[in-house]
C-alpha cells in the first residue's frame, strides 16, 4: 500500500509541539473585531490545545497513516 500523503490544509492550521501536543489558532479572530472587547480579542490571540477526541484523527491528516 502506498504512503499515505498529508492533508496540507490541516498541516497548515495545526502545529505541533515537541511534546506532541497538537495547537490551533482560536475561532473568531477574523473580522467583526471592533465590538469585541480588548481583553477578548487578547485571549483569541493565543493558540490552544486541540481536544482530546480529536487528536487522533488529526495527526493521521498531519503525518499520514503511520501516527499511533
Amino acid at each position: 500500500m502506498p504512503k499515505m500523503k498529508t492533508k496540507k490544509a490541516a498541516a497548515k492550521r495545526f502545529t505541533v509541539t515537541g511534546t506532541g501536543k497538537i495547537m490551533h489558532r482560536s475561532s473568531g479572530k477574523g473580522h467583526l473585531m471592533m465590538k469585541k472587547s480588548s481583553s477578548r480579542r487578547r485571549s483569541l490571540n493565543v493558540e490552544t490545545t486541540v481536544p482530546t477526541g480529536d487528536r487522533r484523527r488529526i495527526r493521521r491528516m498531519v503525518y499520514g497513516i503511520s501516527a499511533q
